[in-house]
C-alpha cells in the first residue's frame, strides 16, 4: 500500500488492556503514587493519569489494567515501563514482561471530498450500513475483514475504529475507498 495515500490518517486514541501483576493493592498505590486516585464507591479500580506520555490507566486489584489516550506504540511501551516502575517502588510485585496488548485503535481520516451519504446507502449492501440522519449525522459502515467500523460524514471526514493494528485500519480504509470510488 502506498503510504502517501493516507497522509491525513491520524491516530486519535489507542486502547490497550491486559495484566501487569497477579494482584495489586489499590489502597497502597493510591496512597503512595502521585496522581493515582481511588474512589471505591464510584469505580472498582484506581485511576492513574500520566502526563508524559499522556495516558490514563485503569488499575484493578486483579492485576489487570486498561490504558487509554495513547497516541502511538512507543508511548504505550514507555507508559507501561513507567507504571510498572512506580508499582515496584511502592512494593507491588509486577510481571517483568507485562501481558498487555492493543484492543482498539481509533483513527480519523479526511477523504478529501464530500460524500453523498444517501447515494452510499443506495449503492452499498444494506446489511453493513446503519444510517439514520435524524438520530446521528454519520453513516455507520461495518467492514467484516478486517473487523473495522467506519463512521462516514458528508464532509468527507471518516472515523475508523476496531482495528488492533494500524495495518488493519489501512486495510479497512483501502476497502472502503475502493467501494466509495465506484460511487463518487
Amino acid at each position: 500500500m502506498e503510504e502517501k495515500q493516507y497522509e491525513s490518517l491520524k491516530i486519535e486514541n489507542i486502547v490497550a488492556s491486559g495484566a501487569i501483576a497477579d494482584s495489586i493493592d489499590l489502597q497502597v498505590i493510591s496512597n503512595n503514587i502521585e496522581n493515582c486516585e481511588l474512589n471505591s464507591k464510584r469505580f472498582p479500580g484506581a485511576v492513574y493519569r500520566m502526563q508524559n506520555p499522556k495516558i490514563a490507566f485503569l488499575i484493578f486489584s486483579s492485576g489487570k489494567v486498561v490504558l487509554t489516550g495513547i497516541r502511538d506504540t512507543p508511548s504505550l511501551e514507555t507508559g507501561l515501563k513507567l507504571i510498572i516502575g512506580k508499582m515496584k517502588e511502592v512494593g507491588i510485585a509486577c510481571y517483568d514482561e507485562p501481558r498487555v496488548s492493543v484492543t482498539n485503535i481509533v483513527c480519523s481520516y479526511d477523504i478529501g471530498s464530500t460524500i453523498n451519504l444517501n447515494k452510499v446507502v443506495m449503492t452499498l449492501s444494506l446489511e453493513n450500513i446503519e444510517y439514520e440522519p435524524e438520530q446521528f449525522p454519520g453513516l455507520v459502515y461495518r467492514i467484516a475483514d478486517p473487523k473495522i467500523v467506519a463512521l462516514l460524514f458528508s464532509s468527507g471526514k471518516i472515523i475508523l475504529t476496531g482495528g488492533k493494528t494500524i495495518e488493519d485500519i489501512k486495510c479497512g480504509l483501502a476497502l472502503l475507498e475502493q467501494k466509495l470510488g465506484s460511487i463518487m
